[in-house]
């Protein structure tokens, strides 16, 4: 293998670029060529291919978002859009690919390999920490971090009002970022879709708290939960309590920007160089990891099928020091 690409896809992750840049700079000191396609595979399809050396990715490892930019591609979808950026991969004489992205970005590319069988090694880019095959994903603790800090601020606002706050926090499907945000922040609650927390638990909680002396509480919520979202289930809890001065506040993209934090750096040019030596050392269709902090592989189709469990010692925890 002598030529290279690296793309990022789907939804930007703190980390990314710290990933691209291991990639370039690990590919080169293996003497390897190595090309940039951006906007993910919409430039796949649309020949934005370029070849990078290792001053293109100078001074990026400490900014968020992606260089190469990212888009969700439509026509990626179609056989047609495929053949496309499998003609343009080729035109460049392309051999093996790093693909940045989370659960999109490698159905994308499992797909890929099947029909074309160029080889892939994918790193888990996603805040949403929710691939199998990695105990964490890139962006996922920056994205804690600054959940955390947003939700620390809005602590001293609910203590000094004596309100009751309902956060939402992002996730898609996961409940990591809320879990976390939740026993970091001493939140009173949290729903995740991992588990059964209805919104009647919710309100015998804050009633009890109330009996308590407890003036404040924090309640967060993870995203795309089987109870609605924060501001549904703050309009049902308002609806069956009294004299509670509830508040609701949607953190949204913010947890997705940001320089990334020094773990998030680390595991990133972790996984870029494992991505790198995988394609040299012959690995095909998988997802560079790590688990148990030892680089690991796990196939792409293994890492967006099967479900990867919330730590249930974390809930217990949660459920403990909320007391």
């Amino acid at each position: 293998m002598k030529k290279i690409a690296v793309f990022t896809s789907g939804g930007d992750a703190p980390g990314m670029n710290a990933c691209i840049r291991s990639v370039v700079r690990s590919a080169l000191h293996m003497g390897l060529d190595v090309y940039g396609i951006k906007y993910g595979y919409d430039g796949m399809i649309r020949g934005e291919i370029f070849k990078m050396d290792s001053f293109s990715v100078s001074m990026i490892v400490q900014t968020g978002g992606t260089i190469l930019k990212s888009a969700r591609s439509e026509e990626f979808r179609t056989k047609q859009g495929r053949q496309k950026a499998f003609e343009n991969l080729q035109e460049h004489g392309i051999e093996g690919l790093v693909a940045i992205g989370g659960d999109g970005t490698f159905t994308g590319a499992n797909i890929f390999y099947e029909q074309y069988g160029i080889p892939v090694v994918g790193c888990p880019g996603t805040i949403d920490n929710d691939l199998y095959g990695s105990d964490y994903t890139i962006g996922f603790d920056t994205a804690v971090n600054t959940a955390l800090s947003a939700i620390d601020k809005i602590r001293d606002t609910a203590a000094s009002h004596d309100r009751v706050f309902f956060i939402e926090v992002m996730g898609r499907h996961s409940g990591y970022i809320a879990i976390q945000c939740a026993i970091g922040g001493g939140a009173e609650e949290v729903m995740v879709p991992e588990t059964s927390t209805t919104v009647e638990d919710v309100i015998d909680k804050l009633n009890q708290d109330r009996q308590n002396k407890k003036t404040s509480s924090i309640v967060v919520v993870a995203e795309n939960g089987d109870q609605g979202s924060a501001q549904e289930i703050a309009d049902k809890v308002k609806s069956h309590t009294k004299n509670l001065d509830i508040k609701v506040t949607n953190l949204g993209h913010i947890q997705r920007g940001g320089g990334p934090t020094a773990f998030d750096r680390t595991l990133a040019s972790r996984l870029g160089l494992a991505a790198v030596e995988g394609l040299v050392n012959g690995e095909k269709n998988v997802m560079a990891g790590a688990i148990d902090n030892k680089i690991t592989y796990t196939n792409l189709k293994l890492a967006i099928s099967k479900s990867k469990p919330l730590n249930q010692e974390l809930v217990r925890l949660t459920d403990i020091l909320s007391k």
